[in-house]
Formats: C-alpha cells, sequence, structure tokens
C-alpha cells in the first residue's frame, strides 16, 4: 500500500504542526505539505498534487466552504474538513468535501490523541471515496393523490455512514411528507446529529428530529438516531415507538445500522422498507438480510453514486439488497415499493 499524500490546511501554526505531526505518525501516511490560507493552499497543491487534504473552515482571506465549493471542480481532491462544532461542517459536506472532524480541546491530551485516531481513519476512507457530485438532479416521480393512499408499509429505515448526510437530504428533500414514517441511522459524533435532524427539519418537507426513547414512528416525521447512542424500535399495538440506548460499538459503529434494522426485522416484519446508502465498511448488511428474509423490501446504493462503496456492498454480496439503484432513481423504486 502506497503511503497516502496529505496537505494540511489550517491558519494555527501551532495545530497545523500539531496535526501534521500526529497523521504522519501512521505508517501510510505522508504529509507532504503545509498550507496557511486557501491561496497559499492552491500553490501547494499545484506543486505537491496531494491525495487527500485536511482543511480548515474558519480561515483568513477566504473561509474553508468557500475554498472547497471552487477547488473541487477544478481540483477534484478529497477534502476532510476539520472544525470545530458548528453547523459550517453541513454546509462543507454540501460543497464538496467527503468528512469531518472536531477540533479537539489541544489542552487535553487524551482529546488529541482521540481526534488523530479518527483523522487518520477518516484520511484513510477519502483516499478511497469519490468526490460528491454537487447540485446532481434526483428525479422524483410524480405521485397522483390516489397514489397517496394506503400505503402497504408501516416505516422506512435508513443506514448511512461516509457520504450519508448529503445522501439523505438528497433522498428525502423531494419526498411527499405523507409517506410512512422514517427512522435513520447515521454514522455521526454527538451534538451532530441533532444539528442533522435540525438541519433536516428546517430544508425538507418533513418534521425531523433526534430521536429519544419513547418517540413514535408517524407519517411525515423522521427520527435520527443520537450520534452516541443505539437506537432500536419496538412495537406498542399498531404503532411503533424507538429506544435509544448507550452500547458497546457493533460493526465498529455506536449507532449501529445493524441494530436498527435487526429489530426493524423483528418487530415490522413485512411491514418496512429498508434502505440503505454510501459508507465504509459492512455495518447493516447482516441486518438487511433479516429484514429481507423477514419480508420487508430493501433497496442499495449503487457504486456509481456512492461516495465510498463500502456498506451498500457488503450488503448486496450477502444477498440483502432486492434492488440496487443510483441515488437518483431511489425515490421512484421507494414509491413502488410502498404501494
Amino acid at each position: 500500500m502506497k503511503k497516502i499524500r496529505v496537505l494540511v490546511v489550517d491558519d494555527s501554526i501551532v495545530f497545523r504542526e500539531v496535526l501534521a505531526m500526529g497523521i504522519a505518525s501512521d505508517p501510510y501516511i505522508e504529509v507532504v505539505a503545509k498550507a496557511k490560507d486557501p491561496f497559499d493552499a492552491r500553490d501547494k497543491i499545484l506543486e505537491f498534487n496531494p491525495d487527500v487534504m485536511t482543511c480548515d473552515v474558519e480561515m483568513p482571506k477566504m473561509n474553508g466552504i468557500e475554498f472547497i465549493r471552487r477547488l473541487i471542480p477544478q481540483y477534484p481532491i478529497p477534502v476532510v474538513v476539520v472544525s470545530t462544532i458548528s453547523n459550517a461542517v453541513f454546509d462543507a459536506m454540501n460543497a464538496g468535501a467527503v468528512d469531518f472532524v472536531t477540533k479537539p480541546d489541544v489542552q487535553s491530551v487524551t482529546n488529541v490523541e482521540a481526534f488523530i485516531k479518527s483523522l487518520i481513519v477518516k484520511i484513510k476512507i477519502a483516499a478511497v471515496a469519490k468526490i460528491p457530485h454537487i447540485n446532481s438532479d434526483v428525479y422524483y416521480s410524480n405521485i397522483t393523490e390516489s397514489t397517496k393512499k394506503g400505503y402497504s408499509k408501516d416505516l422506512i429505515a435508513i443506514g448511512a455512514s461516509t457520504g450519508g448526510t448529503e445522501a439523505i437530504y438528497t433522498l428525502i428533500k423531494g419526498l411527499a411528507n405523507n409517506i410512512p414514517g422514517i427512522v435513520i441511522v447515521q454514522h455521526i459524533p454527538p451534538v451532530f446529529s441533532k444539528m442533522f435532524a435540525e438541519r433536516l427539519n428546517a430544508t425538507t418537507a418533513f418534521e425531523v428530529k433526534e430521536a429519544e426513547t419513547g418517540d413514535f414512528i408517524q407519517q411525515g416525521k423522521i427520527l435520527i438516531a443520537p450520534g452516541d447512542k443505539h437506537m432500536k424500535i419496538k412495537k406498542v399495538g399498531s404503532q411503533y415507538k424507538v429506544e435509544c440506548f448507550k452500547g458497546n460499538k457493533v460493526n465498529g459503529h455506536c449507532p449501529s445500522v445493524d441494530i436498527l434494522f435487526e429489530s426493524v426485522a423483528e418487530a415490522s416484519k413485512n411491514n418496512a422498507v429498508g434502505i440503505i446508502l454510501t459508507g465504509m465498511g459492512y455495518d447493516g448488511a447482516k441486518g438487511l438480510l433479516s429484514m429481507k428474509r423477514n419480508g420487508a423490501r430493501t433497496i442499495g446504493q449503487d457504486e456509481k453514486s456512492s461516495i465510498v462503496y463500502g456498506m451498500p456492498k457488503a450488503a448486496f454480496e450477502i444477498g440483502s439488497v432486492e434492488k440496487q439503484a443510483n441515488l437518483s432513481n431511489i425515490p421512484q423504486i421507494l414509491y413502488s415499493f410502498l404501494k
């Protein structure tokens, strides 16, 4: 495995050095250059041709989001955003970044070590990721009033990881809010799960919130698993409610898509649709297979439209996916399954 060539972009010389030294400790990563602002970074990209770039959001001369938005069309480099806790990370994802990590408290050695470890993992994923296609058109079938009534399913369960925040937004932004309730596990840090839910609530037709134990799954409502808790569903009479709980990582993640999908398979049987989207690893593959075996309809994102074709591929290869499709066609397939 050849070393991943990384450009580090940050306006703080101290943090820039800490970050560069930290990730360079990995035998498969080489920091080929460091830059103090977007203009410096542009010159370093031309000179060193890096494989991956880490980029701060708050920088002089031009912020990181605007830099990424201008950069990607000309120099399609996978970008991992390094940011403080704010909604800016979602703007960066929308601009074309592959993933993000939050800046640590540099006074805490433990926090810095955890940050470096997480960043190394994300750099390795970014190195094999595709650059997101910004503003890709999604086809939404025109649903007549007659087909809006009497859906045959009770709920929709979605799982995603790297590239998932934009994929989920793209998927749901044009769906009618009278479809069955949706539950989502997106691999995302705590705090950001709530921000993500609030962002979707403000920009789509659905009522979206970070899930809490006792929340019921309802038409027009989306529940997103908290970033540090597993989420599963239980049937209560003719309704379904969620339970969120602390637990060990499953397939390297908490929340885990498998935990959600397995619970849907058990509680909802053939009254659900499962969708697995872009992401590294194999979380969700076995759970989606359980759903399919219990009669649920299942959809997997295809390789062409996935930022990272890991989770959908693992699911497809073990027979979990009934229908594999480009992200742009998933809404149409979802409607056909709901009817």
